[in-house]
């Protein structure tokens, strides 16, 4: 399935100017801890998360991410967001829980 049908299904908005709907998606992966990401996301998976700062931007460049989800209405700042166009990052946003979106992300991805 595709970012661009994913970002669709669930209702999610863009964050960036830049929405790479062609990226596939492989999968997703929830956690706060950049650590952790690193260790353990894949290429091609959403990340969702509730951290704003640049540095989810490297993680999601080096682990070739296919884009990051913000919960509970976080934004990030204005600098964030010109260097996540600027490094073709996807990032996107939902008023809803990390729990809630990863569950409804299992649902789409297991049975689209």
């Amino acid at each position: 399935m595709t970012l661009r049908e994913v970002v669709e299904r669930l209702g999610l908005r863009a964050l960036t100017s830049d929405v790479a709907g062609d990226a596939e998606v492989t999968g997703g992966y929830t956690g706060d801890l950049l650590s952790d990401v690193m260790a353990n996301g894949r290429p091609g998976n959403i990340w969702i998360t509730m951290q704003t700062h640049q540095n989810i931007l490297a993680v999601a460049k080096i682990k070739d991410l296919a884009g990051i989800v913000l919960v509970n209405s976080r934004r990030p700042d204005k600098e964030t967001v010109w260097k996540a166009d600027k490094e073709n990052v996807t990032v996107l946003g939902t008023n809803e829980s990390a729990f809630r979106l990863s569950g409804r992300l299992y649902r789409l991805l297991e049975d689209p």
